[in-house]
């Protein structure tokens, strides 16, 4: 029937009815925290291009955790900066490196909290590349070693989710194999399947002290021109035995979000990267936008896609309203 009878306005009276009908409905267990491991005690250096954003010592991040924990956020993701950086990233694999010994303090102080640590080299090599440089380039195959044998580490010191974040062809395999052979078939991988080479990662290279010294990355993360290439690249990881596929950026690729949603039986991830979160605070400092109201549009953007799982440097905000 036409107008008037079909009145959509009806159901946006009030926010009580908003709220009934809303299809979309985030929830802090959504919510993932990344975190900035550093060496040291009570240190806490604000990240400049990231407001409210900081490198962390463990002692304060476990501080962090405890805080999102109350908040009930669905995880924290960690990222670490070790001291010293050589062109084996050994730090990454050390079974007492800064991201082994932060999940050890976080599990005893904490250990209901849910953790992901991130697994890749380019923190930990003194060239900032992601893998193992063999004539001037990335060695795909050399670089698996060091990925399966730093998941492994997370996972001895008790990291409940490995996520390789590198984009090396059968990275998944390598450590899915490594971990079921070492007692570990239990520890879930959350691949950066569809990882893109993207302009959004500025203000994350300040904060994990990791940008490249010399070419781009462009050679093994994704062209951001390309939708199949990154189904077929979540197809592999899938097959692999990856058991949640992210996407990364999250707001340029709300499309590439949807289709794997649409495409894949296991759940889907997102990461609103630094970039989409410093720009967001860049407006608010400039009184452009209303923080609140387009923090939780953007979050709600990428759930609505089909992310259930978001990693977001607004986690603790987002639940602190939505709660």
């Amino acid at each position: 029937m036409p107008f008037p009878i079909h009145r959509p306005r009806r159901l946006r009276r009030t926010e009580a009815v908003r709220s009934l009908v809303r299809e979309t409905q985030l929830q802090p267990s959504n919510f993932v925290y990344p975190l900035f491991l550093v060496p040291g005690e009570g240190r806490r250096k604000e990240i400049s291009s990231m407001p409210g954003i900081y490198q962390l010592s463990i002692d304060e991040a476990v501080k962090e955790c405890e805080e999102a924990k109350k908040l009930g956020l669905g995880g924290v993701l960690l990222f670490g900066i070790p001291e010293h950086k050589d062109e084996e990233a050994s730090g990454a694999y050390d079974a007492h490196g800064i991201v082994q010994d932060g999940v050890r303090a976080i599990k005893r102080a904490v250990p209901e909290l849910l953790v992901v640590t991130d697994v890749c080299n380019c923190e930990y090599t003194s060239h900032g590349h992601c893998g193992k440089i063999v004539n001037g380039d990335v060695d795909n195959d050399a670089t698996l070693g060091w990925l399966a044998a730093t998941a492994l580490s997370h996972a001895r010191a008790g990291a409940d989710i490995v996520a390789p974040s590198d984009m090396m062809d059968g990275r998944v395999d390598a450590i899915r194999t490594t971990l079921d052979e070492e007692g570990f078939d239990q520890t879930a991988i959350m691949a950066y399947s569809a990882k893109y080479a993207s302009g959004f990662y500025g203000p994350f290279r300040e904060a994990a002290e990791c940008a490249p010294q010399f070419g781009d990355r462009r050679s093994y993360q994704m062209d951001p021109a390309n939708s199949r290439e990154a189904l077929k690249e979540m197809q592999l990881d899938y097959e692999e035995g990856a058991d949640i596929l992210m996407v990364k950026p999250a707001l340029a690729y709300l499309d590439i979000i949807a289709a794997a949603y649409q495409s894949f039986d296991v759940p889907i991830a997102a990461y609103q990267v630094s970039g989409e979160f410093s720009m967001i605070m860049a407006a608010v400092q400039n009184g452009w936008i209303d923080k609140d109201r387009v923090m939780m549009e953007t979050l709600t953007s990428i759930k609505r896609a089909g992310a259930s799982i978001i990693a977001t440097y607004f986690a603790k905000d987002a639940a602190r309203l939505i709660s």
